[in-house]
């Protein structure tokens, strides 16, 4: 038996990138056309933090913990778990960040954004960014288009749009950022693990948001 200090996180990884990415890819082509539905969710959330009504923090909070909650079974349970056994924990992770969207936002309505606040704008910019660029890094790092990583469908995206709202929001809701901060550090471990170009991306949010919060906490 090999000694446990030559084993690297490559040898506990069950999959390749080869079969990760054809993950996505059937998971597309089986969920189609909900890939128009959830960007246009998407944008309404931008929509909703820009105009700011009385009831955006309840139908934000409503938009996000669908998305959270199909992910965590149209994709961990369903489509990740068979290739990976720790999917089921990663979508108890997913269900618990929906429930804690929904109590703070729907039942509490304790989610509100202010546009005059500079997080706001790196928040957004989060936002844009998992709706229209985050899935370009298939097609720009030679993959097929059919391999995207969709907000709403996919994790990483709907994280980073996540955080991106959190950021918007008048107050720092620590318990709601826990979850999403975790995920990027494990995806961005997966991926560099992989050997992917995009793995820098995810760390890159942590710091980012990190940083950005902190700022915020200080300056109350």
């Amino acid at each position: 038996m090999s000694e446990w200090w030559t084993y690297s996180l490559s040898s506990f990884l069950l999959f390749s990138a080869r079969t990760y990415y054809r993950l996505f890819e059937l998971y597309n082509l089986a969920v189609w056309p909900l890939q128009i539905v959830a960007l246009a969710l998407g944008f309404a959330i931008i929509i909703l933090i820009w105009r700011s009504p009385v009831w955006s923090g309840r139908a934000v909070a409503t938009i996000l913990a669908g998305c959270w909650l199909f992910v965590a079974w149209a994709y961990f349970l369903e489509r990740y778990d068979p290739i990976n056994w720790v999917a089921r924990y990663f979508a108890i992770g997913f269900v618990v960040q929906a429930a804690l969207l929904m109590w703070t936002g729907i039942v509490r309505d304790r989610l509100r954004f202010d546009l005059r606040d500079i997080a706001v704008r790196i928040g957004l910019a989060l936002i844009v960014y998992a709706l229209a660029l985050h899935p370009l890094i298939a097609p720009l790092t030679g993959r097929s288009w059919i391999q995207a990583e969709i907000f709403g469908l996919a994790p990483d995206p709907t994280v980073i749009a996540t955080l991106g709202i959190l950021l918007s929001a008048d107050r720092l809701r620590w318990h709601l950022l826990a979850v999403p901060l975790l995920w990027c550090a494990i995806s961005a471990l997966t991926l560099w693990t992989m050997e992917s170009p995009e793995a820098p991306i995810n760390a890159i949010v942590v710091v980012l948001v990190v940083m950005t919060a902190l700022k915020r906490a200080r300056m109350w």
